[in-house]
């Protein structure tokens, strides 16, 4: 792996995230939020439905060591249904949107780790071998800012990871609570389906380039919100 900016040469994941503390200094409210995504060079954040056919095990290996420097992670229910995802050991898992979840995935039958479910929807999820917090929205919507100041005041979370879906992605973005993004693009055409930000903004969100990696043909991008 090259590191092509801010100071080119040699580097390695583990080099890159050495000192990366996002939990040092979070806001006062909320933890600091990171978002970690991958797209093809026609901006598609998935292929056949799923994000994980998109990257390399470069890529795999950068999110596996950004998980470790996150106190949790989130993701969209749309995210969860598509991705079944595992159980993520001390880690929280912050899920955001309806009921209707795989509930036969490995996160929630392995029994370890622990779930937040931030939901509007009405009803009760099925008795699990892992924990599940359902945090009830009475206003037909979940609101993100709420639930990241929760997720600080009442579980301690300093530093949080969303992996999406691209509607989360621009919920967070267009309230101002994404703190950077981690963005892998990768070297294939797709030519269809959603991107890595599905809806308006309500300005333009600038943002400044921390650094740039390559493997390969693969690009790693680190970018941190500009200062307002």
């Amino acid at each position: 792996m090259r590191r092509l900016a801010p100071d080119p040469g040699p580097t390695t994941i583990d080099a890159q995230l050495a000192a990366y503390r996002p939990g040092d200094d979070p806001p006062a409210d909320r933890p600091y939020l990171a978002l970690n995504f991958a797209t093809t060079l026609d901006g598609r954040a998935a292929i056949d439905g799923r994000s994980g056919a998109i990257g390399s095990d470069t890529d795999t290996a950068m999110l596996s060591g950004l998980r470790r420097r996150f106190d949790a992670v989130m993701i969209g229910a749309g995210t969860m249904r598509t991705e079944r995802y595992g159980p993520l050991g001390d880690r929280l898992m912050v899920i955001v949107g309806g009921l209707d979840l795989p509930w036969d995935a490995p996160l929630f039958t392995d029994g370890g780790g622990r779930v937040v479910l931030f939901t509007a929807e009405e009803g009760e999820p099925p008795a699990t071998a892992t924990p599940v917090e359902v945090v009830r929205e009475p206003d037909g919507r979940v609101d993100l800012a709420k639930a990241l100041r929760l997720l600080r005041a009442e579980h301690g979370i300093r530093a949080l990871l969303c992996e999406g879906g691209p509607h989360i992605h621009s919920q967070l973005q267009a309230a101002g609570l994404a703190d950077e993004l981690f963005l892998t693009i990768a070297p294939k055409l797709v030519g269809a389906g959603s991107t890595i930000l599905e809806g308006a903004l309500p300005e333009v969100a600038e943002l400044d380039l921390v650094w740039l990696l390559q493997e390969d043909s693969e690009l790693f991008a680190r970018y941190r919100r500009a200062p307002r």
